[in-house]
C-alpha cells in the first residue's frame, strides 16, 4: 500500500493498524537541536484518546508515544524520529460478523475491490485509529515551531454538531478546553450534550464542523501554484478519515459576496499591514498574510451504527448489517486534536521550505 506519506521537507509516514500490535510514524526532516521529549508529545495524545467521556469511544488506550530513535539527551539529533504507540484493548471478536459483509458509509468495499484483501478488525489500516500516529507527529512539529515561530498557536474547536452550530457572538476562547465538545460556546456545549446522549442512547450517529485558527503566523509561506499553503492545508484535512470538506476563512460562504464586500482592505499600522476583516482566512495567492490562518473542516457522522443497513456480502449478495463494537457518536469530537496536528506539520513544513528557499521574508513594508 503506497501514499502513507506526507509533507516536502518535514515528511510524516504513519504505519499501523488499529488492531495490530502497534503504529506510529517516521518523522523525517526534523531540525536537530529542538528540546523533546515522550512527555512532551504525549500532551497532545491525551486531548485524542479514547474513552474520556460517555461521548467518545469506550475503547481504553493509553496512547502512550514511545520514542524510538532520533533524540538524544533530550534534544532532537536531525536524523529520522520513530515514534511508536502499543494496541492494548483490541477487541477484534467485536468484528468477525462482518469478515464477509460490507460496512455501508466505510472503505470496506473500495479496499476490496483495490487490493483483494480486507483486515475487517476495526478496518484496520482505515481506521480513525491512525490519526494517533498524526497526533504525536503534530506534538513533535509543535516542538519546533516553539523554537522557530515561538508567537505561533494552533487552536482547534467545534463550531457546529450535526444541525446545530454555534452563537459567534458567544465565542470564548477560554470555554475549547472546558467542556467535552472542544467549543468555545458554553451554551452550545450543554444543548449538545443533550442532543448528542440522544443519539448515543439510540445507536446512532452525527456529523460536525471542526475550525483550526492559527494565531501569530508568519507572513510569507506557502507558493504561489502547486503548494499553495491552503492548497496543502486542505489537502491534510480531507486525509483526516469521515473528513467530506474544507473552507479556507470565507470558503463556501464568499461566493454570496460582492468584491467590495470580500476584499479585506489594507492600512498600515505601528507593526506593519493591518487588514480590515479576514474572509481570506490569512491566505492570499497561496501565501500567508500573518493573519490568522483559519480552516474549517466537516466530518461525515459515523459509519459504525446499530441501526440496521442494507449491503451485500463478498459475493455479491443482499444482506443486512449492524456494526457491533465501541464507536463514537460524533466522531469530530476527537478529530479535534487530529486537525490541531495536521495544520502544524503543514506550517512547519512550509516554514522550512520558506527558509530553505528565502532564508527570510525578502519584501519589505513601510
Amino acid at each position: 500500500m503506497s501514499m502513507n506519506s506526507f509533507g516536502h521537507l518535514f515528511r510524516v509516514t504513519t504505519w499501523g493498524e488499529s488492531h495490530g500490535h502497534a503504529l506510529g510514524c517516521t518523522v523525517d526532516g526534523c531540525p536537530p537541536g529542538v528540546p523533546i521529549s515522550e512527555e512532551v508529545i504525549q500532551v497532545w495524545l491525551d486531548k485524542r484518546k479514547p474513552g474520556q467521556n460517555k461521548f467518545t469511544t469506550q475503547r481504553r488506550e493509553p496512547d502512550a508515544v514511545r520514542i524510538l530513535s532520533g533524540v538524544f539527551e533530550g534534544v532532537t539529533t536531525g536524523t529520522p524520529i520513530q515514534l511508536m504507540i502499543e494496541n492494548t484493548d483490541q477487541r477484534s471478536k467485536d468484528y468477525g460478523d462482518i469478515a464477509e459483509k460490507f460496512r455501508p458509509g466505510h472503505a470496506d468495499i473500495t479496499y476490496w475491490q483495490k487490493y483483494g484483501i480486507r483486515d475487517y478488525r476495526g478496518g484496520g489500516r482505515s481506521s480513525a485509529r491512525e490519526t494517533a500516529a498524526r497526533v504525536a507527529a503534530g506534538g513533535l512539529a509543535r516542538a519546533v515551531l516553539a523554537e522557530l515561530a515561538p508567537g505561533l498557536e494552533i487552536t482547534g474547536y467545534m463550531v457546529q454538531m450535526g444541525p446545530h452550530g454555534i452563537d459567534r457572538a458567544r465565542f470564548d476562547w477560554g470555554q475549547i478546553a472546558e467542556n467535552p465538545f472542544w467549543t468555545p460556546d458554553a451554551v452550545a456545549a450543554d444543548e449538545w450534550a443533550e442532543y448528542l446522549d440522544g443519539l448515543r442512547k439510540s445507536g446512532n450517529s452525527c456529523g460536525a464542523v471542526i475550525e483550526v485558527t492559527a494565531r501569530g503566523a508568519p507572513a510569507g509561506l506557502g507558493a504561489p501554484i502547486y503548494a499553495k499553503l491552503d492548497t496543502e492545508l486542505g489537502a491534510a484535512m480531507l486525509s483526516i478519515n469521515a473528513v467530506k470538506g474544507v473552507e479556507i476563512g470565507e470558503g463556501m460562504a464568499a461566493a454570496a459576496l460582492t468584491g467590495d464586500a470580500n476584499a479585506d482592505e489594507i492600512s498600515m499600522g505601528s507593526d506593519g499591514p493591518e487588514y480590515s476583516s479576514n474572509h481570506a482566512g490569512g491566505i492570499l495567492g497561496g501565501i500567508s498574510t500573518g493573519q490568522d490562518i483559519v480552516v474549517r473542516f466537516a466530518v461525515k457522522p459515523t459509519s459504525s451504527i446499530l441501526t440496521p443497513r442494507k449491503t451485500i456480502t463478498k459475493s455479491g449478495e443482499a444482506s443486512e448489517i449492524i456494526t457491533k463494537g465501541r464507536h463514537d457518536p460524533c466522531v469530530g469530537i476527537r478529530a479535534v486534536p487530529v486537525g490541531e496536528a495536521m495544520m502544524a506539520c503543514v506550517l512547519l513544513d512550509h516554514l522550512l521550505l520558506h527558509r530553505g528557499q528565502n532564508g527570510g521574508n525578502r519584501g519589505t513594508i513601510g
